[in-house]
């Protein structure tokens, strides 16, 4: 019910899991320790309590959408969105919700090579979206 994070992995680096933990489990009991940190471990860039059940991601390297170059793409399943996340350097600096009205569970989240991002939903009838400049909004 809580503790999705965002670790930028470095060789050497202890993140803490399941010591210390944003996390809460489904009876309401802390993961771990209950604590978020600890001396010797790493704190996470990002972290999201309650959940947004994150799937699959990318950063963004295309150029349709300049402004997005370098951000993190992220499919959720719980809160069906696609999160787009603002990367500077190893902070995240601005979460944008994309297509969280439409509630679809996004599985994952590829660049196709004209820079477009293509969206695969969760459902029984799962749908690959397209999000492109062009048309401003993802398309089936």
């Amino acid at each position: 019910m809580g503790g999705d994070e965002i670790n930028f992995v470095r060789p050497g680096s202890n993140y803490g899991w399941p010591v210390v933990s944003f996390g809460v489990n489904y009876d309401g009991s802390p993961v771990g320790t209950g604590e978020t940190g600890a001396p010797g471990f790493e704190p996470p860039i990002y972290q999201w309590t309650p959940v947004i059940a994150p799937s699959g991601m990318a950063f963004y390297t295309g150029r349709a959408f300049p402004e997005w170059e370098g951000d993190l793409f992220i499919g959720a399943l719980k809160e069906t969105a696609l999160v787009r996340l603002e990367v500077e350097g190893d902070r995240i600096v601005h979460e944008e919700r994309i297509i969280d009205d439409a509630g679809l569970r996004i599985r994952d989240v590829v660049e196709g090579p004209e820079g477009a991002l293509y969206l695969l939903t969760d459902e029984d009838n799962g749908k690959i979206l397209r999000i492109s400049p062009t048309n401003g909004a993802a398309t089936q």
